[in-house]
């Protein structure tokens, strides 16, 4: 019978900070005996990791809503994963949980370490593990609490979301239409837009690699935009802001366009629209939401289980895939929700 003195925790350490896309040489692989936590602590085995945009930016040395991850630490990520050891009594071995595992085969969290990691048992019967790394997870509660929260969209009025078929994208679209609300996507690729249509049930999308999302704006959104949920920045975020109402609310969830720019970031062209239209355009960064994380969820699984709304997610095997999986965001490659299956 194996015992945890037997296993070997596999992990990926950020070697060095990168310039432009991160390449392999970026990061190393390292292995450590796994240790029995200590009292109040647990073991997680990670079952799958959750690949995000935000993790290029942790990458960097440079000042920003959470301190950027150590040259020689484990790379941070959030995860679903399985208690293989427990000396805590909120935890048995067998539950499934929700934590910043990071990506590593095992993780050990101590009691001082169980706040920060944020971990929380989850309930298997309201999703499945990979959607509780999607609509239950870290991309639900940014669509939700985003659009909710900083949107306020009302009934009747038109919702665009960049970046529609990824992970947060295809929660707030989906949000929108159950609000009442008009909505229309812009994603990469035919078959993107055509799923964000015809099975997430979006009015419209536009594709924004076949041409020109300006012609696309003017054809969709022919009374304006009400409500912009920003997740790439760039020229397009220039598009929308011609096309915005008075009193327009511009969502800045990401700018995926400009993450691994060497020049610096391009910051938007057109900003004079929201003076001219008094628009308010604010940022949503989650964890700001964390407390009200279990009425989202609840409101979530709800629309899942009634069939208002769908998830889904892109799943890539293996630990040691990590360097090349990551860059599927930045290429546009994934469709859905990328998630990293590590256990198998």
């Amino acid at each position: 019978m194996q015992t945890l003195s037997d296993l070997k925790n596999q992990q990926i350490r950020l070697a060095s900070r990168p310039v432009g896309l991160p390449t392999r040489d970026n990061w190393s692989v390292t292995t450590e005996p796994v240790d029995e936590p200590a009292d109040g602590g647990v073991l997680v085995k990670t079952l799958y990791l959750s690949l995000d945009p935000a993790m290029r930016g942790w990458m960097n040395d440079a000042k920003s809503y959470i301190p950027p991850v150590g040259i020689g630490e484990v790379m941070r990520a959030g995860g679903i994963g399985e208690v293989v050891a427990s000396k805590n009594p909120a935890f048995a071995v067998g539950d499934h949980v929700s934590a910043g595992l990071g990506v590593q085969e095992y993780c050990l969290i101590p009691e001082a370490g169980l706040k920060r990691s944020a971990i929380f048992k989850i309930d298997t019967r309201a999703g499945s593990p990979t959607q509780w790394l999607n609509v239950l997870g870290m991309p639900g509660m940014t669509g939700y609490f985003g659009l909710m929260d900083v949107g306020q969209p009302k009934p009747g009025e038109t919702v665009v979301v960049s970046g529609a078929a990824g992970a947060v994208g295809q929660t707030v679209g989906q949000l929108a239409k159950i609000k009442g609300c008009r909505a229309v996507g812009i994603a990469g690729g035919q078959a993107k837009c055509d799923w964000v249509v015809n099975e997430l049930g979006f009015d419209a999308c536009i594709d924004y690699k076949a041409g020109n999302v300006r012609d696309g704006l003017k054809a969709h959104c022919p009374d304006g935009v009400d409500v912009y949920f920003d997740n790439v920045g760039g020229e397009i975020l220039d598009h929308v802001l011609a096309r915005i109402n008075r009193k327009a609310r511009i969502i800045i969830c990401g700018a995926i366009s400009q993450y691994n720019n060497t020049a610096p970031v391009q910051g938007p062209k057109n900003y004079l629209s929201l003076l001219v239209n008094r628009a308010r355009m604010e940022g949503i960064v989650v964890f700001d939401y964390a407390d009200r994380y279990p009425v989202a969820i609840a409101e979530l699984a709800g629309y899942l289980k009634d069939g208002r709304m769908k998830s889904k997610e892109d799943v890539v095997s293996g630990l040691e895939t990590f360097p090349e999986a990551l860059l599927k965001l930045f290429n546009g490659e994934n469709f859905g929700k990328l998630v990293l299956q590590v256990a198998r």
